[in-house]
C-alpha cells in the first residue's frame, strides 16, 4: 500500500524538472502528513443557500468599513503609488483585503505546501493541486519566503490576498523593492500584487464598478432582458436613474442589469470593472460585496433601496416544490428536478404577468410562499 513517504518521492522528479532544489523539497515535506481537517473541508462545502443579502451584509458593515478607512490612512503612500503604477483606485484594493482576510486579521492557519499536498495525495482535484503544489515549492525555492512561513487556507490561498501559488507566480510583485515578494508579511506586495492582479484582467483607470439604480414604475423586464449589455444612455431612456440622484458621469459607458433581489430590492447598473473584480471570485455576490465595500470606505451609505422583507436562498428540494406548484398552476417549468434554467425562468415570468406582478423572472423564498398560498 503506497503511504506519504512513497507519495513524496514520487513527486520529486517533477519538482527537480520544475526548478526545485532539493533543499527546499526537503525542508518543506520534513514533517509532513496529511492534514484529516483538509479533507474534512473538503467534503464540507455546502450547497450555497445565502441569499446575496445575507452574503453582503455579513460582509460589508459600518465597522467594516471604518477599519477600510483607518487602514487607508495608514498605507495611504503605498496605495497612492499602486494607483499610480496599476491605475486602480485605493478603495477597491482595500475592500479586496478586507473581503479576503479581513484586513490582515486571518490569513488561514495551514501550511501551504502540506495543504496542498494533502489534497494532491489523497486525490481531490489531483492534476490541479499538484500543479499547485508544484509552483507552491518553486516560489520557496526562489527565495520569497520559507516553507515554513508559507501559510494560507486549507485550499492553498496564502496571504494577506489570498493568491493561489500560480496567481502569485503571474502577479505577485516586489513593490516595496526589497527581492522578495513576500505577500505575507508584507502588505506593501500584498497590495501592490493585488493592484496588479486586477490591472492584468483590464481594470479600467478612474472607473467605478457599477451603480445602483432606481427602476421606474411600469418597467419593461422583457425588453431589459432582451438588451444584456447596453450604454448607460439606453438604459437611462427606459427610465433608469441612480438611485443617488445624480448624473451617470459617462454616458457611453457599457452596463448590464443585476437585480440580485428582483424587481423589490435593489439593482444596479454594472461596469465593465465589475467583471475584473470577478476575476478575483467568480461570483456576482462577491463582486457586489467589494464594490459596496469599496463604496463605504469612500463614506458612502447602505444601499438607497432596501432588501426585501422576509426572503430567503432556497435549496434544491425548495426549487422542486416551487416548480411542481406552478406546474399545477398551469404554467410549463418542464421537469420539477430542482434545477432552474431558461424553462423554469419563463413559467415564472409568465405566472408573474398573470398575475400582475413584476416580470422579473426572479425565483426565491417569498415567490415559494405566494404559491403556496
Amino acid at each position: 500500500m503506497a503511504n506519504s513517504a512513497d507519495f513524496v518521492r514520487s513527486l520529486w522528479p517533477d519538482a527537480q524538472r520544475a526548478g526545485v532544489s532539493r533543499q527546499a523539497f526537503e525542508a518543506a515535506f520534513a514533517s509532513y502528513n496529511p492534514i484529516p481537517q483538509v479533507i474534512e473541508l473538503t467534503r464540507k462545502q455546502p450547497e450555497f443557500t445565502q441569499t446575496v443579502q445575507q452574503y453582503v451584509d455579513k460582509r460589508v458593515t459600518a465597522a467594516q468599513a471604518d477599519k477600510g478607512r483607518a487602514m487607508r490612512g495608514e498605507w495611504a503612500q503605498t496605495l497612492a503609488g499602486a494607483q499610480q503604477r496599476y491605475g486602480v483606485q485605493p478603495e477597491i484594493v482595500l475592500a479586496i483585503w478586507g473581503m479576503e482576510t479581513n484586513f490582515g486579521g486571518f490569513m488561514g492557519g495551514n501550511n501551504t505546501i502540506h495543504a496542498l499536498a494533502t489534497l494532491t495525495e489523497k486525490g481531490y482535484r489531483p492534476d490541479y493541486f499538484r500543479s499547485e503544489l508544484l509552483t507552491a515549492l518553486r516560489i520557496v525555492t526562489d527565495g520569497h519566503i520559507s516553507a515554513n512561513a508559507m501559510v494560507g487556507s486549507w485550499a492553498g490561498a496564502m496571504g494577506h490576498t489570498q493568491f493561489m501559488p500560480s496567481s502569485f507566480m503571474r502577479y505577485a510583485v516586489d513593490y516595496n523593492g526589497d527581492g522578495r515578494k513576500d505577500i505575507w508579511n508584507s502588505v506593501p506586495d500584498a497590495l501592490g500584487s493585488t493592484a496588479n492582479y486586477l490591472k492584468s484582467f483590464g481594470w479600467r483607470p478612474g472607473e467605478t464598478w457599477g451603480y445602483e439604480i432606481k427602476l421606474p414604475n411600469g418597467f419593461d423586464f422583457t425588453a431589459a432582458r432582451s438588451m444584456d449589455k447596453a450604454p448607460l444612455s439606453q438604459w437611462q431612456a427606459m427610465g433608469i436613474s441612480r438611485a443617488s440622484g445624480r448624473a451617470f458621469p459617462r454616458p457611453d459607458d457599457v452596463a448590464r442589469l443585476y437585480m440580485p433581489a428582483g424587481a423589490h430590492g435593489p439593482a444596479f447598473l454594472l461596469l465593465p470593472n465589475f467583471d475584473v473584480i470577478k476575476r478575483y471570485n467568480n461570483s456576482d455576490s462577491y463582486a457586489l460585496a467589494v464594490g459596496h465595500l469599496a463604496d463605504r470606505i469612500l463614506g458612502g451609505g447602505p444601499f438607497v433601496t432596501p432588501w426585501p422583507a422576509g426572503d430567503y436562498a432556497l435549496n434544491k428540494a425548495q426549487r422542486g416544490e416551487l416548480q411542481a406548484l406552478l406546474g399545477r398552476a398551469g404554467f410549463d417549468v418542464g421537469t420539477a428536478d430542482g434545477v432552474v434554467g431558461p424553462k423554469t425562468r419563463a413559467g415564472v415570468i409568465a405566472y408573474q404577468q398573470a398575475r400582475g406582478l413584476p416580470a422579473d423572472g426572479y425565483v426565491s423564498g417569498l415567490l415559494l410562499d405566494r404559491l403556496k398560498r
